[in-house]
């Protein structure tokens, strides 16, 4: 039985991943639970699931959560020091790292260092930091089971292939709710309206990144780093149906695709369960009921993110990092309806490309361009505010 920590338990990759634990109880065991500021879910997540650990990262609701556990043998923790300790601890078998932005990089660091399996959900960690993260998991011997479904799909074609060269990868994007709109359409977008995701159901956050195409850009940065691939070796293809989840190209020619109904727990129990696949309840994919999937270019001219997060990984270094600080200001301010859709993508060009740039970063380096970051995105918002 695999003892699981969840990072981010509350949020959409959360509460799933304890629906697909909930369908196989004698392969999976929840030992810590953490949230930064949904108490009274993390609460009764808690109280259903008796982890041996509970972390709440705001620490005003320490009390709260303290005092509703009390009495049932759950540790309660609070901040950010004990979601770094408590996924050290020798009782945890892998570490699901579901936290939203920059807040999953350390966690993660210390897990790896700590040998701990990482299932990562949580992209923004190889985008600030995969210089640092893929070699330190190599040196500690530690499997990165990519969670996003692209990711998923791309490892799921690699298996059985190691002694064969990648020409490319493919990665699928839905093209979002606003596929095909100009930028005078784009203009008038309201928060509404980015929030509704044609085939996923996911958190604010990345909703709004899928809207504007940054979460493709992530997930190309994710990619290079995940895959060791060259940014001319990754392709972005429009695929508003999401049934082909990401594909592989090899040096002969040939493509394999992973291929399933828009699900975020197929990913998330393959990468728990890995290197064996379960049975689940999922439902099925039907060719019948799709007799056309289309496929189309990604327009990075409209949609401006995607194409900053390619010269990010061009570029190297911290790049990467300022973009998305950047961009993690620009989504709350959107979402606080201070700035416009696509101020967005002019705050992300604006301080990735005058923030300090660092061709070697240390991991000192990336927390204090992160924050620098973020004091200069916050600096436009207010300059720019609607």
């Amino acid at each position: 039985m695999k003892r699981i920590a969840i990072l981010g338990s509350t949020g959409s990759i959360g509460t799933q991943a304890l629906e697909v634990i909930a369908e196989h109880p004698s392969e999976f065991s929840v030992e810590v639970l953490t949230a930064q500021n949904q108490a009274d879910l993390l609460i009764t997540q808690a109280l259903a699931w008796k982890p041996a650990h509970v972390v709440i990262g705001n620490e005003a609701k320490y009390a709260q959560v303290k005092e509703a556990l009390a009495g049932t043998g759950i540790q309660v923790h609070a901040g950010a020091q004990a979601l770094e300790e408590v996924v050290t601890l020798d009782s945890v078998d892998i570490v699901l790292t579901a936290l939203v932005g920059y807040a999953g990089l350390l966690p993660t660091v210390k897990a790896i260092k700590a040998s701990k399996p990482i299932a990562l959900a949580n992209k923004e960690t190889l985008v600030v930091a995969g210089a640092l993260i893929m070699p330190l998991a190599r040196e500690m011997g530690v499997p990165i089971l990519p969670v996003d479904s692209e990711h998923s799909a791309i490892f799921q074609c690699l298996m059985g292939e190691s002694h064969n060269p990648i020409e490319k990868v493919i990665l699928t994007a839905s093209g979002g709710p606003f596929r095909g709109f100009s930028w005078e359409q784009l203009a008038q977008v309201t928060r509404a309206q980015a929030l509704k995701h044609p085939n996923w159901s996911m958190g604010a956050k990345i909703t709004i990144d899928s809207a504007s195409l940054m979460n493709k850009g992530l997930e190309v940065i994710e990619a290079a780093w995940l895959f060791d691939v060259k940014p001319s070796e990754i392709e972005v293809v429009v695929h508003p149906q999401s049934i082909v989840h990401s594909l592989v190209q090899f040096e002969d020619g040939s493509i394999k695709a992973q291929v399933g109904l828009p699900d975020m727990k197929l990913p998330i129990q393959f990468a728990l369960g890995y290197p064996n696949r379960m049975k689940a309840s999922f439902p099925r994919f039907d060719f019948k009921l799709y007799p056309s999937l289309t496929f189309e270019q990604a327009d990075t001219r409209t949609f401006r993110n995607l194409g900053l997060a390619f010269q990010a990984l061009e570029q190297g270094g911290n790049k990467a990092c300022l973009l998305n600080a950047a961009n993690e200001v620009a989504v709350a301010a959107f979402l606080e309806d201070q700035i416009g859709f696509l101020a967005m993508s002019d705050l992300n060009d604006y301080v990735m490309n005058q923030g300090t740039f660092i061709a070697n970063p240390t991991l000192e380096d990336y927390i204090e361009s992160d924050k620098l970051s973020r004091i200069m995105a916050q600096d436009w918002v207010d300059k720019n505010r609607k």
